[in-house]
């Protein structure tokens, strides 16, 4: 490889097969929870292998566990940047953060090079929208997807699931924050196909080496015409737009109130908000 992918602290990369780049988030003690010092690496080897020669597509996973549950509460990030700088500047104001997920994601979208999700265990909140910037995302069958906050927080930042599942199983979704297993996810439209976990890495190689094979100039049009047509139905407005909704529900009362006991024990205020589910981490306990 021309490129030069060592150094990072909250990554692995490595190349398991030719032109094939693999990102491995590298934080299983926290479930891989995104922090912005995380994403900034991402962001970074992204940015670096879209120029590199010899890779023509990339894989992103999760070490351990999960492929990952969201984003890095403890540093503030559900309300913006905290005190840790973020990978790409996004302007300040209401809504701040939603509006920097969704340009994240954008960011994604707009690389020349085709990336491929390999999701197992949870992949929940900022992991999902992660997975779902993705152009290809493969799953474990009993990988578990979904969107919790919005039971006590706000509606995604990234309000991408009805594009990708239609209506009604968005509906379901967004409107109690249970998960779905892998097997729903790949029958409902949010990921393309499931495997069981044995198996789904070697999935995820043959796939990507298919990819592979396609020149890398004629790929990233092919990659941009299938963005174009998504975004004359309207998804880059669609997205924007959900974001200022998303916003407003942070001034609701209730929301208040969990932030406020978020900010004393991010433990306790998730209990509080899945206790009554009996689901996530409180499954087993009612």
């Amino acid at each position: 490889m021309s490129n030069n992918y060592n150094g990072f602290e909250y990554l692995e990369v490595d190349h398991p097969r030719e032109a094939i780049l693999r990102v491995t988030l590298n934080r299983p003690e926290k479930r891989n929870a995104m922090s912005n010092e995380l994403r900034r690496e991402l962001f970074s080897i992204l940015e670096r292998a879209d120029v590199d020669d010899d890779v023509r597509v990339i894989i992103l996973r999760g070490a351990g566990k999960c492929f990952s549950s969201g984003y890095d509460l403890s540093q503030g990030s559900v309300e913006g940047s905290g005190d840790r700088p973020v990978p790409y500047y996004t302007a300040p104001g209401i809504g701040y953060w939603g509006r920097h997920v969704v340009e994240g994601c954008f960011r994604m979208w707009d690389l020349a090079k085709p990336l491929v999700a390999q999701v197992h265990g949870y992949c929940l909140a900022g992991g999902s929208e992660l997975a779902s910037a993705c152009d290809l995302v493969y799953v474990a069958d009993d990988a578990e997807i979904g969107y919790p906050p919005i039971r006590l927080m706000s509606p995604p930042d990234n309000q991408v699931f009805p594009w990708l599942m239609g209506m009604r199983q968005a509906a379901e979704m967004m409107l109690t924050g249970d998960s779905i297993s892998g097997k729903q996810a790949a029958a409902f439209g949010f990921a393309n196909r499931s495997f069981p976990i044995d198996q789904l890495e070697g999935a995820v190689l043959d796939i990507a080496e298919r990819v592979a094979k396609v020149p890398a100039q004629l790929q990233q049009m092919n990659k941009r015409a299938l963005h174009r047509q998504m975004e004359v139905m309207g998804i880059r407005a669609g997205l924007r737009a959900g974001t200022e909704i998303q916003a407003q529900a942070w001034f609701t009362p209730e929301v208040i109130a969990y932030v406020a006991e978020l900010r004393k024990s991010i433990t306790g205020a998730l209990d509080q908000r899945d206790g009554q589910y009996g689901d996530y981490r409180t499954a087993g306990r009612v």
